[in-house]
């Protein structure tokens, strides 16, 4: 979003937008809420998602609509009351490490993406987040991490690197991968693939990059 100067542009305004699906955790129960708040709750599950509200926010963005995303609460683990808006924009980007378990999610994406990430980085950077963010103690950080986020991420995230068109190494510090990508963002926000990239488009085959091409819907 920095490095396509999207983030200085008002909401109304924006050409391209990002969602989370950390935005879409579902509702839980009064007794699934007693044990996220004791740290035993699975939220590295598939199941904990609302993937209905996730298919239908999906439909509403690829029809051009406005939609109302819900805003999570980390620490009291519940949906609040306030939604954030977000426009109708040419490119949508969709993060979140389960985006590829569900086929019907799945088949939404006009190119998915892999941010493949050294497993030390990613507990380091879980933990720092965890205590800064959520306030919560080393420990439990540690114990969630091992009985939950570890086991699912290899039954259930993992797996679906099969399913992606581009695997990103090393993340973010992978400058030329970025570099692709947001190019590829701004030959579609242009209105057509450059001749540079034909190539590299084309080995997705041709129906998509033709779809790609004509489509007035987001990307």
């Amino acid at each position: 979003m920095e490095l396509l100067g999207q983030n200085e542009i008002d909401h109304h305004q924006r050409q391209v937008a990002i969602l989370s699906q950390d935005s879409f955790y579902r509702v839980l129960t009064a007794e699934q809420k007693t044990k996220a708040l004791k740290g035993q709750f699975n939220f590295d599950h598939p199941d904990a998602f609302d993937n209905e509200l996730i298919i239908s926010t999906l439909c509403d963005i690829k029809a051009g609509k406005s939609v109302h995303i819900p805003v999570y609460d980390f620490v009291s683990h519940s949906r609040k009351q306030e939604t954030v808006t977000v426009y109708p924009a040419d490119v949508v980007l969709f993060e979140g490490i389960l985006m590829f378990y569900s086929q019907e999610i799945r088949d939404l994406f006009q190119m998915k993406l892999f941010v493949d990430t050294d497993a030390d980085t990613r507990l380091s950077r879980r933990v720092l987040r965890d205590i800064s963010e959520r306030g919560r103690d080393l420990e439990s950080v540690l114990a969630q991490y091992i009985t939950f986020v570890k086991p699912a991420f290899e039954e259930f995230c993992l797996p679906t690197k099969k399913y992606a068109d581009v695997i990103i190494p090393r993340g973010a510090d992978n400058i030329v991968a970025i570099n692709l990508i947001v190019q590829h963002i701004q030959d579609i926000l242009n209105g057509g693939l450059t001749k540079r990239l034909n190539g590299w488009i084309n080995s997705y085959g041709t129906k998509k990059q033709q779809s790609m091409e004509s489509s007035s819907r987001p990307h």
